[in-house]
């Protein structure tokens, strides 16, 4: 139940930038906000690599937007003409963050950054919390766009 409720929320992020052109997935549309919708896909890229990747898995990486001027958490740094790569990099850290959690048990523990355990079912519902938070400005960021709005 929780993995489909996550696969909801990656798909739904998804659903409210589809069918928009780079121009307006990478265009600031609810002021004095900076965020965007491409801004909120490589943000979420950023955190299913923190959690999932570097935190349940131990893996030692770096950062998924690397490049000059690609900012904070992916949220700064959009570039039109980079949506289609950001795209790309996020589909596949849902599809790492799949795999890093293969085969763990809901209440098998990992230490956050803190020091703190947690488990593999704190986190599901961590993620989802994020992407429902993030989701909701996904919502207004596409209304304000081109006025489309639901799911």
């Amino acid at each position: 139940m929780l993995e489909g409720w996550l696969t909801w929320h990656r798909e739904t992020l998804l659903a409210k930038c589809a069918g928009l052109e780079p121009d307006r997935l990478a265009r600031t549309t609810v002021e004095p906000s900076n965020l965007t919708l491409l801004g909120l896909v490589r943000h979420m890229a950023e955190v299913e690599r923190s959690w999932f990747r570097r935190r349940l898995a131990g893996e030692r990486i770096g950062n998924v937007f690397t490049d000059p001027g690609d900012g904070d958490e992916g949220i700064q740094g959009v570039h039109e003409a980079h949506a289609a790569r950001d795209f790309e990099r996020f589909r596949a850290e849902v599809a790492a963050s799949r795999v890093a959690a293969a085969g763990h048990d809901l209440d098998e523990t990992f230490t956050s950054a803190r020091g703190t355990p947690l488990s593999l079912r704190w986190l599901y519902v961590q993620m989802i919390q994020e992407y429902a938070r993030h989701n909701g400005h996904a919502d207004l960021l596409r209304e304000r766009t081109d006025g489309k709005t639901g799911d």
